[in-house]
């Protein structure tokens, strides 16, 4: 029997709204033959899913309760949060809600125009109640909600189970009853309702007592007003939230990334039993379309939403959405199996070594059936029908939701699918198999790809006929990049391919020189006809990882591109330390004491592998356990050049602080650096700290940096743009990242500028970047950007507005290509008069303000 391990919920640095862990599913029992894997399945013990498996399950098979009618499928709409932040405003509702109806979302269910954090003043009214801002909302909520409504739609609004919300503004703790009265009299239908501040004990009976105090009175206000947990799995509300709420949040949140996508569906594919009609999990909101990943990726995004009945709550800015995202989140088939009637999540029927299948009855009948690869390769998924819930029949039939192509298949259900990749079918017992063309299935395995490498690299492909009938004018293609080399070395075309014959074909792929290491996509397009139909394409990604040798120079790791990375807990974080399973919620690498800029936080057990082709000689590097934390974990650190063991630090704990390992890399081709567990206590945050490589015949940094301002000699002139808006700054020892010394900023909670006018100018136009290093106090900060320029001293500013979480550290980079100046002004990077950087709300440490 599999079970579902734990996962963490933390949210990222770059998000408020993230935070805590929570524990993962429960035991289930599958228990048949068949499963997962390259041709006809392995894996034949059974199991994944929850407690009392099976698509029947516990927890939410009654019938619908008052409380659910308001939400009998998975509610479907848009919030602002993942694309605008706190950047929400009327005309930004109004537009999506016009674009709702003018794009036809509308009527494909896209219901809800969801407001999130940061819509109101930073206090209540006299009378107690919440304001709206009026600069963002000139017509006030009940304006906006009288707008929205007139389009046929329904507006939602952000609250919070604390004193605050997460960013910073008036949360509901203790005003449960006037804030539902609020909105529910402007006429609110939604509420999202957040967990910061929230003063808890961490007790499941304490998350009960304030979600349900919003319960009763949204109750009392009598608004109808679909309630949304959003307490991030803290409590596991699958367990009691079934007549408190409509849906409620599973994990934390959601980052625009893979690595934050695979972790949630992990967490929430095995909740199914819990979800029914009017009470869903929720896995958080869409991010498909906001650029963080591939579209297979967003495809996966969507898909595997749709199959385990999540709310769908687009989070990009459909103002500028590109025809792929449109063409994504508008897609009917998939948009049918979310919404089906009869309310089921998918269960897990088969899970092995990252791929996963899922099976999802429907109320036709039916079964909506995805294939899901979470690695890094192109694989084929297999699964006999009978194991995925379909009736024992010769043949199925197959609709594929993306590509609206129906085939038949034998009793196995098998696809090559790419890397990151999901197919989604509906499956039912073919009643005309002869009319529909067989299945192939396309699999493929690629070599090392080495850049400018004379022989290239070798690609195998197969095709396989998965169906009873012939397949006819069976041709495959392989596209690279441009530039690239592709050869096939035998046959790469079929006139017919009977049933359960293969089609195999070598074929040589030549990288050329120069190309950046990295990874790059090779489609393999195969193309054929039968049954009655015309031809039918199908294409699989094979996401390739280039490799190529060091520049001379040193160069710290991090500005490397691995060949691989393998980490227990979440992603190897760059330059700061491993914090959960989310990508980017470590701190700056700190060992005993001594804060790094620079290096690899992993969690052991973990390896990183580094293409170094004979041109290195040697690599420094600090090795400990992170001080977060403490002295309780443990691990070893061995540097591996190709297969000898050239560096080990053995055994360490947290009390050990750092230690410096030195090893000979000369004349190897392979770099590996593995962190390995130590003692069987959890929190192993094991730091590879400043790890500098040194190539070919130079030393000197491939990568320089200039520091600016290190704060060493005092406040180093350093004082406030506008005085009349309040802040302090002073040298601190509490915090530096270069030398013993840092700043301490005060900023008023609407921020300032802080930095300086120069003596002299600064010429700055080698660099790309400016960084500096931050510590934040019991509220976040955001950094900007202002540089001035030229004989005028014009101000530009610019830069991403960045989040940093409370009690935390990291180090801030914008680029200076995101700088704007006024009309008329030129970037003049020649002549820098002036450096400043925005800071916004309470006390935190900067330091070593620096460009790259």
């Amino acid at each position: 029997m599999l079970t579902a391990g734990p996962a963490g919920c933390g949210g990222s640095d770059d998000d408020p709204h993230g935070g805590g862990g929570s524990a993962g599913g429960n035991e289930g029992g599958r228990g048949g033959e068949g499963g997962i894997g390259n041709e006809g399945g392995s894996g034949n013990e059974g199991g994944s899913g929850n407690e009392g498996g099976g698509d029947e399950g516990g927890g939410g098979s009654d019938a619908p309760t008052p409380i659910d009618q308001l939400a009998l499928t998975p509610p479907m709409g848009f919030n602002n949060w993942n694309a605008f932040g706190c950047s929400v405003n009327e005309e930004l509702i109004k537009e999506t809600a016009d674009f709702f109806v003018e794009s036809g979302l509308k009527d494909l269910g896209y219901t809800y125009v969801n407001i999130d954090d940061c819509w109101a003043l930073r206090e209540r009214g006299a009378d107690g109640k919440l304001v709206p801002d009026p600069e963002k909302f000139p017509n006030g909520i009940k304006g906006l909600a009288d707008y929205v409504h007139g389009q046929g739609l329904k507006l939602g609004i952000y609250g919070d189970a604390g004193t605050k919300t997460c960013a910073g503004y008036p949360g509901s703790l203790g005003h449960e009853q006037i804030d539902a009265q609020t909105w529910a009299a402007w006429g609110v239908d939604y509420l999202k309702y957040d967990n910061c501040y929230n003063e808890s004990d961490g007790s499941q009976e304490d998350y009960i007592r304030r979600y349900t105090a919003m319960r009763d009175a949204l109750d009392e206000a009598g608004g109808n007003i679909v309630y949304s947990i959003c307490e991030w799995g803290q409590s596991r509300p699958w367990e009691w939230a079934v007549g408190v709420g409509n849906l409620w949040r599973t994990t934390g949140d959601i980052s625009d990334n893979w690595s934050s996508l695979r972790s949630i569906i992990a967490t929430n594919v095995r909740l199914a039993q819990y979800a029914a009609p009017g009470h869903w999990n929720d896995p958080d909101m869409l991010e498909i379309g906001n650029g963080g990943m591939s579209l297979t990726e967003y495809r996966t995004h969507m898909g595997m939403w749709a199959m385990m009945a999540a709310p769908l709550i687009i989070g990009t800015d459909l103002r500028t959405a590109s025809a792929e995202t449109l063409s994504i989140l508008s897609n009917k088939e998939i948009i049918a199996i979310d919404q089906d009637p009869l309310g089921k999540q998918a269960t897990v029927v088969a899970d092995h070594d990252g791929l996963m299948v899922l099976s999802k009855p429907l109320a036709d009948g039916k079964r909506a059936i995805a294939l899901y690869n979470s690695t890094d390769s192109l694989a084929v998924i297999s699964v006999p029908a009978t194991d995925a819930g379909l009736a024992e029949a010769e043949v199925y039939q197959l609709d594929d939701v993306w590509t609206g192509h129906s085939v038949h298949s034998k009793g196995i259900l098998v696809a090559g699918v790419p890397a990151h990749g999901t197919a989604v079918y509906r499956v039912s017992p073919a009643p005309a198999p002869g009319t529909l063309a067989p299945a192939l299935s396309v699999g493929a395995a690629l070599g090392t790809l080495i850049s400018g490498h004379p022989e290239g690299a070798t690609l195998t492909t197969e095709v396989k006929n998965q169906g009873i009938s012939d397949a006819a004018g069976v041709k495959v293609d392989v596209t690279a990049p441009e530039g690239w080399g592709v050869v096939a070395e035998n046959p790469s075309s079929s006139a017919l391919l009977g049933s359960d014959a293969s089609l195999g074909t070598t074929w040589t792929i030549h990288v050329p020189e120069g190309t950046l290491a990295g990874r790059y996509t090779i489609l393999v397009t195969t193309t054929y006809s039968g049954g009655d139909g015309g031809e039918i394409s199908l294409s699989s990604e094979i996401v390739s990882v280039v490799v190529a040798a060091p520049r001379d120079g040193a160069t710290h790791l991090s500005k490397l591109y691995p060949f691989s990375s393998e980490n227990a807990v979440g992603p190897v974080e760059l330059d700061a330390s491993n914090g959960n399973e989310a990508p980017g919620d470590g701190n700056l690498i700190t060992l005993g004491g001594q804060v790094y800029t620079r290096g690899l936080g992993t969690h052991a057990a973990s390896e990183i592998v580094y293409y170094l082709g004979g041109r290195c000689s040697t690599l420094t590097t600090d090795v400990g356990i992170d001080d977060e934390v403490g002295e309780g974990g443990s691990a070893s650190f061995t540097v591996h050049a190709d297969d000898a063991v050239v560096a080990e630090s053995g055994p360490m704990t947290g009390a050990d602080g750092a230690k410096t390992l030195t090893a000979d890399v000369t004349g190897a081709t392979w770099l590996r650096l593995v962190a390995a567990p130590g003692d069987a206590g959890a929190g192993d945050h094991a730091d590879w700290a400043s790890p500098v490589l040194v190539c070919g015949g130079s030393s000197e940094p491939t990568t320089p940096e200039q520091t600016l301002f290190s704060f060493e000699s005092g406040t180093e002139g350093w004082g406030i743009a506008n005085a009349d808006t309040g802040g302090t700054v002073s040298r601190s020892s509490l915090f530096h990242t270069d030398g013993d010394h840092g700043l301490e900023v005060v900023a008023p909670t609407d921020g300032n500028w802080y930095g300086r006018a120069l003596d002299e100018p600064l010429d700055l136009s080698a660099y790309t970047t400016f960084k500096f290093d931050v510590k934040t106090g019991e509220t976040g900060t955001s950094g900007e950007i202002a540089l001035q320029v030229g004989e005028g001293d014009s101000w530009c500013q610019g830069g991403l507005w960045t989040w940093t979480n409370a009690s935390s550290s990291k180090t801030i980079r914008e680029s200076i290509s995101g700088i704007e100046c006024p009309h008329g002004v030129a970037l003049d990077l020649t002549r820098v008069t002036g450096i400043w950087v925005y800071l916004k709300g309470g006390t935190f440490h900067i330091d070593n303000l620096r460009a790259e």
